[in-house]
């Protein structure tokens, strides 16, 4: 294992033990690397890296704490780096979608609050029958992030959150090159509003698997 490693394996079993706790300050540099059995380099490396994937918060004259371990704030740096997808990756993305949102939607079903299948059926009036595709698809990503948010799993919600931006642009593109694309996802949306008020979570989950994947069947067979 290299040094750097070593480092932050240890500070990682420091946080996870409970001998640091998320809002804690990091002891001195140098109390730390001697309790740890490190050089202070390597214990320098360490803290710089877990401050990239959010872990540590170095804070400039003040010191270094360990931040909340919010799993939203924490799967950022994932999605830092899903921004810069290559578009060949696309299905690669909504492949994952279909298989976590689809469990996601199946939780929701006995969780979501009858306030917020309301606000979920006046998000789909709103739209009226005939909306542009950019009024559809905005309020698409706001439909599917309200029902991730009701299953009641912010680490769920955080990923989803994280995979949808990628696939926005097939979402576009797909509602301004096929006919019925429009037709269909808003049938599909109030297909899935349906099983979610029927309390249902089998058909809930049938439904978010069929809308993800008919747009994943339509870029495979436009690519």
């Amino acid at each position: 294992m290299a040094v750097t490693d070593e480092a932050i394996e240890k500070i990682k079993d420091m946080i996870v033990s409970g001998a640091l706790r998320p809002g804690d300050r990091l002891p001195k540099e140098s109390e730390l690397a001697a309790e740890l059995g490190l050089s202070r380099n390597s214990l320098r490396e360490a803290v710089r890296a877990l401050s990239l994937i959010r872990i540590l918060d170095v804070r400039q004259g003040d010191g270094t704490y360990v931040t909340s371990l919010d799993p939203q704030l924490l799967l950022e740096a994932m999605s830092f780096v899903v921004d810069f997808h290559r578009d060949d990756t696309v299905l690669e993305f909504l492949a994952v979608r279909r298989i976590l949102e689809p469990a996601a939607t199946a939780l929701a079903a006995s969780r979501i609050s009858e306030q917020q299948l309301d606000a979920l059926g006046a998000q789909l009036d709103a739209l009226g029958a005939a909306p542009s595709v950019e009024e559809l698809v905005a309020c698409d990503l706001e439909f599917h992030r309200g029902i991730v948010q009701s299953s009641g799993n912010s680490v769920l919600c955080s990923l989803l959150d994280g995979l949808s931006g990628p696939t926005t642009r097939a979402r576009i593109w797909r509602g301004l090159t096929q006919e019925d694309a429009v037709a269909r996802t808003l049938h599909e949306h109030r297909a899935i509003l349906a099983a979610l008020r029927d309390r249902d979570a089998e058909a809930a989950r049938s439904w978010a698997t069929v809308h993800i994947a008919s747009v994943e069947q339509w870029l495979r067979s436009s690519l």
